[in-house]
This record gives C-alpha cells, sequence and structure tokens, in this order.
C-alpha cells in the first residue's frame, strides 16, 4: 500500500502546530526507508479469517438489553489503486465513539455517556470488487482539550491491512456539511484541495427505508487522489 507512487502533497504533515500533540510526537529529522523482507511482505495478517458475521453490524454486534442510541447509518464504499481497480480482500476495521461523543476506553473521561448497546467497533474483508459496509450509529462531536473550546467534528477512524501487518493505513471518515470543519486542526492539517477527500457523500441508494441513511465513502490507496492517511 506505500508505494512509490504515492503523493505525499495530499498528504497531511508530520508534524502541524495547530495539531499540538503532533509538535510532541512527530519526527523532526528525514525519514529513512526500510526495505521491507519477503516475510514482512507475505507475513500475516491479523483477523481476516476471524471476522464474524455481525462484526460490521455495529448496531447489533454490542447489545445487551436493546437497540443502541442515536442515528442509525450505513457507511459503504470501494477500496482501489490508483487506477481505480479494486483491492479486495482488505482487513477494513473502524472505530468510533457512540452518539453522544464518547468512546469505550477507559482514556475518555469525557463527560457523555456511554451506551451499553453499543461497542463503537467493527470489521469486514472488501469483497472481490473491493467493497466493503457497515451499519452503525452516526457518532457525536466530542471535545477534546488541544486548544480552547475545541471540538472534533463527526467522524469515524478506518484501518486498512493489506496482504501483510506493515501494510496498514488509517483514515478518517467525516460527514457532509460539519460545522465544526474550519475550527478543526486534525481536518484542516490536510492540504487543502485533499481534505474533501475525507469526506463522504449521501447516498439515498444505500439508505435503507424506516431503517438508516446511507453514506458512501471510497477510499484510494496511491496516486494523485489518494485519500489521506495519519502517518
Amino acid at each position: 500500500m506505500m508505494g512509490s507512487n504515492r503523493d505525499w502533497d495530499s498528504q497531511p504533515p508530520f508534524i502541524h502546530t495547530d495539531y499540538k500533540s503532533t509538535v510532541l510526537r512527530g519526527p523532526t529529522k528525514p525519514l529513512i526507508p526500510i526495505s521491507q523482507t519477503l516475510s514482512e511482505l507475505t507475513g500475516p495478517v491479523y483477523g481476516h479469517e476471524a471476522v464474524g458475521e455481525l462484526d460490521a453490524d455495529m448496531t447489533r454486534n454490542a447489545r445487551v438489553n436493546g437497540e443502541p442510541l442515536g442515528e442509525r447509518i450505513i457507511v459503504a464504499g470501494r477500496v482501489v489503486d490508483e487506477d481505480d481497480r479494486p483491492i479486495p480482500n482488505t482487513l477494513v476495521e473502524v472505530w468510533q465513539c457512540n452518539s453522544s461523543g464518547r468512546y469505550v476506553h477507559e482514556a475518555d473521561q469525557h463527560d457523555a455517556p456511554l451506551d451499553p448497546n453499543f461497542l463503537g467497533a467493527g470489521r469486514c474483508v472488501t469483497d472481490e470488487n473491493g467493497r466493503y459496509e457497515f451499519r452503525t450509529i452516526k457518532p457525536g462531536a466530542y471535545p477534546w482539550r488541544n486548544h480552547p473550546n475545541a471540538w472534533r467534528p463527526n467522524h469515524i477512524h478506518l484501518s486498512l491491512f493489506g496482504a501483510s501487518f506493515v501494510s496498514r493505513l488509517v483514515t478518517q471518515m467525516y460527514f457532509p456539511g460539519d460545522p465544526l470543519f474550519e475550527f478543526d486542526p486534525i481536518f484542516n492539517g490536510v492540504p487543502q484541495g485533499a481534505r474533501e477527500r475525507m469526506i463522504s457523500s449521501f447516498d439515498l441508494s444505500l439508505t435503507e427505508p424506516e431503517f438508516a441513511l446511507g453514506y458512501n465513502f471510497d477510499i484510494v490507496l496511491r496516486g494523485p487522489k489518494a485519500t489521506p492517511m495519519e502517518d
């Protein structure tokens, strides 16, 4: 996935001063490419064979005593290369906060309720057409203390594994028309003209009547139209 034809001009910088934690963890010296060995290129990918029937349905995979709270949505799209060729058998993992803006994680101490029927994590494997699909709850905005009155736009994290465990890429999917875009240094850390590739589009054909709205989000791995990734 990390081929030489990746368009680095469309990717976020390692250090973006408005995104304060990057100043502490971003590399300050030129990166040194390390050639991958055969064992790394052909090593096992975690979880391909263990994907269960409900793993991609986050409205059902953590039910305890009822339905998860919030707006149900369907997120689907294709994983493709720079020539729009599908990338099959890609493990796609997602994680997100719940509808009130809180993650199921001990480090998240946001004063918002947890949902006992929503885990906020799922996974699936792309089919022969590079297609993936998740059913979930639309995530809420949440404060993150990067600067005074800082709020993250509604978003879903996506992780993609290719043919080996070293070929992981991570990105974020946003929703159209979010008023927090102009205030978010993570979103604005991506070069202008490329950040729009992280915004999903409403898709009526994905919508399931009387159940959930649909959003399309295609992921391009390389080339001039590549989806911005977290490095």
